[in-house]
């Protein structure tokens, strides 16, 4: 008999220990040390192997390695093909993670039907959460049927295993990662380590067969995908599928794709039927923008390499407490102070006795440092009840001596601006060189927040 042993495994980063404790000495998260029993087996006598019987592989030089392209496989999403970096690579292992009810499940199948439409392309959707009824129910309201879907409904990793041999599949979705289980594994579905090992099993079989594998993965309540970190330094791919669940657009990010460029973004809108790309996302964030406004401004943000124009809205007002408020919804909260701080040492605004508001209309996050000057002319917009020119967009890194410092791809911004008929475009002055500038809208170049302010409200 196999001697049980337990162990306590923190849910969020993986630590083990041999007992538990309250906080995780790791990542300091409360209360996720959860037990796991363990069966340690006995191994008997050593044996030692050879050196010639350890493996069949061996060094090779770099130089001497043999490189192909692969085809990518193309899906019927232009959003999803651009955000995946060009299409699906053959022996993928992909991570999508979301909020529940946000529409993983949706997506990935309607995506399977359109894999399944090709030539010669099978495709094999595993459910843990669904009945194979309640899939074809699905599938029915989104019309989403081909005779080349198979659907299981099955949690065992080892019948999964089974099934992909039998059926050789071009194409597999595991729905989801967290109601996958080992028999080997002594822990329950979704722990720590059998999110591990199942996912390197499917790593295993993802490359050498060769087979593409869409992985669904649950989300904390912080936002961040379920399980140990390990997970997502495993897939060659980590998607996020992000949206309010009061508005109907949503929004796919890629942050890790080891076959394409990072930070790449697909705009989808749910529908009954389903979800619909959006082919122009600027002209959706803009729609019901505000003419003549104090307080808007719109920056142009590259999302990989998409650029897109998004409204910036700050409402500044004075506070009733000792200490004034700071909230920012879409970008880094840490951002809005440092802006304020520079406005008021560098061009003389009174903001400390103010509370700030700035928000990101549409339900977008951006993280890059060019949105710091719309950021800094929005505020000082509503601070001073001026609006800004409604045909603007403005594109710079604040720095925190008040200069303007370039940003990257300043041509694709510009001409994403001039395509949605925006009039003119203050950019940083040292943007102005090393490219052709259009004839279809003025650029400004400033050096100083000082002049950026003149430029679009009329002085600081």
């Amino acid at each position: 008999m196999a001697k049980q042993k337990s162990k306590f495994v923190c849910q969020e980063c993986g630590y083990e220990t041999a007992k538990w404790m309250g906080k995780c000495p790791s990542c300091h998260q409360w209360n996720t040390l959860v037990e796991e029993r363990v069966a340690s087996k006995s191994t008997g006598r050593h044996t030692f192997v050879t050196s010639d019987a350890q493996t069949s592989k061996k060094p090779e030089k770099i130089t001497a390695i043999e490189t192909k392209e692969e085809p990518r496989i193309k899906t019927g999403m232009p959003e999803v093909n651009r955000v995946l970096g060009g299409g699906i690579v053959p022996g993928s292992l992909v991570l999508i993670g979301g909020d529940p009810g946000i529409g993983k499940s949706t997506l990935l199948l309607q995506v399977s039907s359109q894999l399944a439409h090709t030539k010669d392309v099978s495709v094999l959707y595993i459910s843990g959460e669904e009945s194979t009824r309640q899939t074809k129910l699905r599938a029915d309201r989104l019309g989403v049927l081909s005779d080349d879907l198979y659907v299981l409904a099955e949690t065992n990793m080892m019948d999964v295993a089974h099934h992909i041999d039998q059926i050789q599949p071009s194409f597999v979705v595991i729905d989801s990662i967290q109601t996958i289980y080992k028999e080997e594994v002594n822990s329950a579905p979704g722990s720590v380590s059998q999110v591990r090992e199942c996912t390197s099993e499917l790593m295993r079989i993802a490359k050498n067969k060769g087979i593409p594998i869409f992985i669904v993965g649950h989300v904390t309540k912080e936002g961040s995908i379920a399980g140990p970190r390990l997970l997502e330094h495993m897939v060659d791919a980590v998607l996020y599928f992000e949206g309010e669940r009061h508005h109907t657009f949503r929004i796919l990010r890629s942050v890790k794709n080891r076959f394409g460029s990072t930070h790449e973004m697909g705009i989808f809108e749910m529908k009954e039927e389903g979800l619909k790309e959006v082919a122009n996302p600027s002209e959706i964030f803009l729609e019901e923008r505000s003419q003549g406004a104090a307080g808007s401004t719109v920056v142009a943000s590259m999302e990989g390499t998409r650029p897109v124009l998004v409204e910036i809205q700050s409402l500044i007002s004075p506070t009733s407490y000792g200490n004034p408020r700071r909230m920012a919804t879409g970008l880094d909260h840490n951002r809005v102070p440092l802006l304020m701080a520079v406005l008021e040492k560098r061009v003389g605004l009174l903001l400390q006795n103010q509370d700030a508001y700035v928000k990101v209309a549409g339900g977008v996050k951006l993280d890059e440092p060019a949105i710091d000057l719309a950021v800094a002319v929005s505020i000082a917009s509503s601070f001073q009840d001026r609006p800004s020119k409604p045909d603007d967009v403005l594109v710079g890194e604040v720095g925190l001596t008040g200069e303007i410092r370039r940003v990257a791809r300043i041509e694709q911004r510009v001409q994403e601006a001039a395509k949605l008929g925006f009039k003119r475009a203050i950019v940083p002055k040292k943007n102005l060189s090393g490219w052709t500038l259009p004839d279809d809208i003025e650029i400004i170049g400033v050096n100083s927040v000082q002049e950026a302010l003149k430029a679009t409200l009329g002085g600081a």
